[in-house]
């Protein structure tokens, strides 16, 4: 089965790629596409300054992590206001990782005779609304850079 590479690069707009995100998730549920349709996002923090070799950033991630044991705790009084700290934190994370550039890696897979349906959703995603102001970049097995976002797109965590 070919794969196809998308990538969209949204800058520095973080609300467009969490629609974006609502937007793939919405359409895998939909039209059942839960294999075919696969993304990553890749974030480059403000420190690596542009020299990130496809690492996500894990200021994010760890922020999830640390909100977990809160909600899973039994709460009584004094864990609900001790749930208010890890939201904060989380808040200031999620503007650190706001302020670097957010690309969406999307990975179509699908099989020789579902040609059209491919075609369908290549010609879809670019001029849906939260992909229209990203910069698409469309990969194909022929092209030159594709083992390189191949090798990307597994490298990254999603």
């Amino acid at each position: 089965m070919a794969h196809i590479y998308m990538t969209f690069d949204f800058g520095s707009d973080e609300e467009k790629a969490q629609q974006a995100r609502h937007k793939l998730d919405g359409w895998k549920q939909a039209f059942r596409l839960d294999k075919k349709l696969l993304y990553k996002f890749e974030r480059v923090t403000p420190e690596d300054d542009g020299k990130s070799d496809g690492e996500t950033a894990p200021v994010h991630q760890e922020a999830a992590k640390a909100e977990k044991p809160v909600k899973g705790g039994k709460a009584g009084k004094s864990g609900s206001a001790k749930g208010k700290a890890p939201k904060v934190r989380e808040e200031k994370s999620e503007a650190a990782v706001a302020a670097g550039p957010v690309k969406v890696h999307l990975r179509l897979a699908f099989s020789g005779h579902e040609k059209m349906t491919e075609e369908r959703w290549l010609k879809r995603i670019p001029t849906e609304e939260p992909f229209k102001g990203a910069v698409p970049e469309i990969l194909k097995p022929s092209d030159a850079s594709f083992a390189q976002i191949e090798g990307k797109f597994e490298a990254l965590e999603g």
